[in-house]
């Protein structure tokens, strides 16, 4: 079935791609809501199609390599979701240049001025939506803080709107503690927004954005649009805040067993944190899921067995907390799958996906590397 792989390599079950992203699209569509997904979860043209269920469609990216990528494959509209420097700004302007919609986001006058003063250098129009902090988690602007008005004169004609990213629903212990960041989350944004309409300044977009609260989010009143990246795929993180089952998950790394450790219990794979990436974004929650949960080649979780340790090209499986292994079940040349604690981060250690169907190889696509 999968003998013939090379290992480690980054398996994707495409029936559960398609589920993952048919359960959002009709999650948003019930509250008459647009799916922008971000793509730098996949960075892949394939899962992108299969997240809008369309050949093109609005985007979010990360990068700009992503941005040419995904241009060169014909989609359009695309927001570029890292406040933006003028450094970077000749480079966008080709993608303008070419027909591309582009949008940045800024979150300060200098920053704003700094995409003023370059694209009119450059001669093209790039927009930006002002980012707007509704949970203290990383950047942006605090709903009330005067310097919104401020950016957004900065901005002039170039403002689009506003957006954030609820990046504290990572934090959460239950679903409900997810349902509150989301209801702060839209009204940060819409907030803002009102409050840039009562100034004179127009703000079609609203956008939200993040796997949890896009899952359990009460309403999306006057929110124009949603980011979201992960569910495509999910991951551990995405099991330990309940937005998703382990069986969802559609990635997995592929891996030989080749060493035994009897003395401590050990089973040794050549899947170590190059595959697998260092994240241990399950280590705050309540199950610490070590650096992935070890699982047969059918993908099914073999008891409490995880990566609990990882080199740079070994990975170290072992019970979670300790205790005696069937060695007989893991002979040397043979496979396991691991599930991942972060999908974006797995992902990006390799070059390609190993599609699977019915638990058959079938097939490849390609991802993008690179900023």
């Amino acid at each position: 079935m999968l003998d013939k792989l090379d290992t480690p390599s980054l398996l994707l079950d495409t029936d559960k791609l398609e589920r993952n992203c048919a359960r959002m699209r009709e999650r948003l569509g019930v509250h008459g809501v647009a799916p922008r997904p971000h793509v730098k979860t996949a960075k892949s043209v394939e899962v992108a199609q299969r997240a809008l269920g369309a050949e093109t469609g609005p985007i979010t990216v990360s990068t700009l390599r992503e941005a040419e990528y995904f241009f060169d494959h014909g989609f359009r509209d695309i927001l570029y979701a890292v406040g933006m420097v003028p450094a970077k700004v000749p480079r966008a302007a080709e993608l303008v240049r070419r027909g591309a919609k582009l949008a940045t986001i800024v979150d300060s006058v200098d920053a704003a001025l700094g995409l003023v003063d370059a694209t009119a250098n450059a001669g093209v129009d790039i927009g930006a939506l002002i980012e707007i902090d509704s949970d203290g988690h990383r950047a942006g602007i605090r709903p009330g803080d005067p310097r919104l008005l401020e950016v957004a004169h900065a901005l002039g004609p170039k403002l689009r709107g506003v957006m954030t990213h609820a990046g504290d629903s990572y934090n959460c212990e239950t679903t409900e503690a997810i349902r509150a960041v989301a209801d702060r989350e839209r009204e940060a944004v819409v907030d803002c927004a009102r409050e840039l309409r009562r100034a004179g300044h127009a703000s079609p977009v609203v956008s939200v954005g993040s796997t949890p609260t896009a899952t359990f989010a009460r309403s999306f009143e006057g929110v124009t649009e949603v980011r979201i990246g992960v569910y495509v795929f999910q991951d551990l993180v995405m099991a330990g805040l309940g937005v998703c089952d382990v069986d969802d998950i559609a990635i997995s790394v592929l891996g030989s067993v080749i060493g035994h450790q009897r003395e401590k219990d050990w089973v040794l794979t050549d899947a170590g944190w190059m595959a697998l990436s260092r994240d241990r974004g399950t280590a705050r929650q309540r199950v610490d899921q070590g650096y992935g949960v070890v699982c047969d080649v059918r993908g099914k979780p073999i008891e409490d067995l995880v990566v609990a340790d990882a080199n740079q090209e070994h990975g170290i499986i072992a019970r979670r907390g300790g205790g005696p292994i069937d060695f007989a079940r893991f002979p040397i040349g043979s496979r396991v799958r691991i599930l991942p604690n972060h999908a974006c981060a797995t992902a990006a250690q390799h070059d390609e996906y190993q599609l699977l169907r019915d638990g058959r190889a079938e097939g490849i696509w390609e991802r993008i590397h690179g900023w």
